[in-house]
Order: structure tokens, then C-alpha cells, then sequence
């Protein structure tokens, strides 16, 4: 069985998802190709961990997603800003920043900790989802993430593209509806859902 680089993700509604490719359209009207946001091979999402696991681990991951997912609802969660970040190769890119609440916290720590005997973080860029061609720039992401984004680090976002956009108004109400384990592709894109879980009511 292989390893493979994987992001444990909420999945925002419908609506939510829309509007963040329609954003994404934008910036690639300008801005580089690199990440091409779209419903089923690129979804917006909202990051909770990151990492390495074995496929063979699936199935007990699932469970534990599953247990974990009937405890939270998001009806309401809000984006209060557009933050652009410099990446390691000096390009901008952007991510609809949101509010970290609580309950928000809560599920990354508890996710963290509960997937911690199955997450691993020696990435090698073979474990990543391609096509497209994964760049060496992704693999930091997923090295550093215990140390640079989980925790009291965590920054709840969801990426949006290349480049930078002063069309967005905020705040943006919007629901989450899926706890999801996604294969990560190149620039840390879902790629592809492996194991998805409705959130409680």
C-alpha cells in the first residue's frame, strides 16, 4: 500500500463553493493558472490538518471522521478578510481569511490529535495527487504544517487563486457541510475526495 499527502478538510455549501471559484475565475483572467478552483477536481476548502498517511489507514480514519463530524455544525461561519501571502517561489497568493471561532478550533485540535498516530510528515513529491505536475513548493506546506499552521497557529482560510483581488466584499455568511479527507494535489488543492462525512444538525 502506498503513502499519500492528504488534507482532512471542511467542505463550505453549495452556495459558499460557487463563489469561490467564480473568484478564482477572476484572478486567472490575470494571474497564473496554477490553481484552478472548480466543484470536482479542485475544491475550495477549508484546511484542518495536513499530512502523510497509509492508504491501508483509510477505513479507520473514515471512522474516526465520522465519530468526530456528529459533534459540529457550521451553520454560520464568516469570512472577515481577503489576505494575499507571499509564498516560498515570491508569488501572492490569495485566500478568503475566516473567523476563527471556538467551535472552529476545537475541530482542528481534535482532529490534530485523534489522527495523530496515522499522520506523518517526510512528504516526497510521489505521494502527492498529479496531474498537474506537483512543484517542490507544495512539499513545505505539508513538512511544516505542525509547526508553521495547527494549533495556536492555526489560520482558517480557504485559497482562492494567484494573485490578489479588491472585488470581494466581506464579511461573507456562509454554512460548512462536510468534514471530508481529500488527496492533496500540487499547491495543497483537494484533488480528490477519499472519504466524506455529513456534520451534525
Amino acid at each position: 500500500m502506498a503513502r499519500i499527502a492528504i488534507d482532512v478538510v471542511l467542505l463550505p455549501s453549495d452556495e459558499m463553493t460557487d463563489y469561490a471559484v467564480e473568484v478564482n475565475r477572476e484572478l486567472l483572467k490575470t494571474f497564473d493558472n496554477k490553481i484552478i478552483l472548480d466543484k470536482e477536481n479542485c475544491l475550495p476548502h477549508i484546511s484542518l490538518a495536513m499530512g502523510c498517511i497509509d492508504e491501508k489507514d483509510i477505513p479507520d480514519i473514515e471512522e474516526i471522521l465520522q465519530d468526530i463530524a456528529k459533534k459540529y455544525s457550521f451553520r454560520e461561519l464568516r469570512v472577515v478578510d481577503i489576505r494575499a501571502e507571499t509564498i516560498p517561489t515570491g508569488k501572492k497568493v490569495s485566500g478568503f481569511k475566516i473567523e476563527k471561532t471556538k467551535e472552529l478550533q476545537l475541530l482542528h485540535e481534535e482532529v490534530m490529535q485523534r489522527l495523530a498516530p496515522y499522520l506523518t510528515y517526510d512528504v516526497i513529491i510521489d505521494m502527492v495527487f498529479s496531474p498537474p505536475e506537483v512543484e517542490e513548493a507544495t512539499l513545505f506546506w505539508i513538512r511544516n504544517y505542525p509547526e508553521k499552521s495547527s494549533f495556536e497557529n492555526f489560520s482558517p482560510h480557504i485559497t482562492i487563486g494567484f494573485g490578489e483581488t479588491d472585488k470581494v466584499e466581506v464579511p461573507i455568511k456562509f454554512a460548512a457541510s462536510k468534514l471530508a479527507l481529500c488527496h492533496l494535489g500540487n499547491y495543497c488543492t483537494c484533488r480528490k475526495v477519499l472519504v466524506s462525512t455529513e456534520l451534525g444538525s
